[in-house]
């Protein structure tokens, strides 16, 4: 059963992955070195004959883990990743946090403009915040960054219209229809690398990973993937519980997603 509801995940993300590749001329994706965007990765890697051809963007802000950056090279190498590093400032936001707020989105409006990318593939989910759930799998973002959530195109019968009409870029959203335990099942049956992170040291283990400033271990004794899908089952405390922006308003995450937020 969960083989077959992953054989029509990956299907529906590797055909969203093609179409947009079809409807636009200059991609890139953004890579976290979470689990969510290396398993994008993965996917477009099966996507296009074994690898991935547009860049990936990470915006840095020189605080991430070592685990991370360490976990970033290896695969980059491993994978021949065309890499952007875009280094982003940790400064006082009045939205957000100062290391992940609006901060971010600040520094890939300047790196979308400069390498002149049409479209950009992030790997959120729906059922990662009440937010993200109303996100399309191609979403028009305006000439200022900005996500008209109340105002998206249909998309009916696998037909994703959206066009820039003036906009600075279109989102893509190939992991949209997919949950926590998904990812977790289809990283155990690809095989596909993770950060180390996620499994647990000392009775803690990171669930959703951030920067060192705004992400904190959750307690878990999971150390393997089979592990780690077994305590998904039955618990019961949010993925993202670790992460302080999100225990903010959800009006927060609203504003920075409106204005560019990933």
């Amino acid at each position: 059963m969960i083989k077959q509801n992953l054989k029509t995940l990956e299907d529906r993300s590797i055909y969203i992955l093609r179409e947009a590749d079809s409807k636009f001329s200059n991609i890139a994706a953004l890579w976290s070195m979470g689990k969510d965007s290396t398993t994008m990765l993965a996917l477009a890697r099966k996507a296009f004959l074994g690898k991935v051809p547009f860049p990936v963007i990470h915006i840095d802000n020189r605080i991430d883990f070592p685990e991370t950056y360490s976990f970033r090279e290896y695969l980059a190498k491993k994978w021949k990743l065309n890499l952007i590093v875009a280094y982003s400032d940790v400064k006082p936001d009045a939205i957000g946090s100062a290391c992940c707020g609006k901060n971010k989105p600040e520094t890939l409006k300047k790196v979308m403009k400069e390498h002149g990318f049409d479209a950009l593939i992030v790997s959120i989910r729906r059922d990662e915040h009440g937010i993200r759930s109303k996100e399309r799998y191609m979403s028009p973002r305006d000439a200022k960054f900005r996500w008209d959530y109340k105002n998206q195109p249909a998309e009916l019968w696998d037909d994703y219209s959206s066009k820039l009409d003036g906009g600075s870029h279109v989102r893509v959203h190939p992991l949209l229809d997919w949950n926590e335990i998904d990812i977790w099942s289809y990283v155990k049956q690809e095989r596909i690398p993770v950060n180390p992170l996620y499994f647990a040291r000392n009775g803690f283990r990171y669930r959703s990973l951030g920067c060192t400033h705004c992400t904190v271990p959750v307690k878990s004794d999971a150390r393997t993937v089979d592990q780690i899908i077994k305590e998904l089952e039955v618990t019961k405390t949010e993925e993202r519980s670790g992460r302080s922006m999100d225990k903010e308003n959800e009006m927060v995450m609203q504003r920075l997603r409106a204005l560019g937020y990933m």
